[in-house]
């Protein structure tokens, strides 16, 4: 059902929250780091984990295809309220942060590139074969 994907969401946004507020207090900044990123990067996580040990039924992934893609606005308005150059000012911390978010998210990218299989032509020309008999 749709309201699992919802579900999904919510608990990769709350673990998120929880995360980068962590992560704030490790690196003595007195505010969530990086927390939504943290979130969305969960929720691919988890959708790619359910969907390859089939718990993820097709109207499930579309609710989280939906969410997630309501969440783009979300960060981009969180974004938005952010003073980068207090940030800048306040000392390297901010910049710490965010160049590790990006290695962080780039090897994340890396790693699911990794992990797609292709599929080879003749399986995939056996398969429309099958379809179509």
């Amino acid at each position: 059902m749709i309201i699992y994907g919802t579900a999904l969401l919510a608990i990769c946004h709350l673990l998120g929250i929880f995360l980068g507020d962590l992560l704030g207090a490790l690196l003595g900044a007195k505010t969530n780091v990086g927390g939504v990123g943290i979130a969305m990067i969960l929720l691919i996580c988890a959708r790619l984990w359910l969907h390859k040990r089939g718990l993820m039924p097709q109207q499930t992934e579309m609710g989280v295809a939906f969410w997630g893609a309501m969440y783009i606005p979300v960060v981009v308005a969180m974004a938005a309220q952010q003073n980068v150059v207090s940030a800048l000012r306040g000392g390297p911390v901010a910049l710490l942060a965010a160049l590790a978010s990006v290695l962080v998210c780039a090897v994340c990218v890396s790693l699911i590139n990794r992990g797609e299989r292709p599929v080879p032509e003749a399986d995939a020309d056996a398969r429309v074969a099958t379809q179509h008999a």
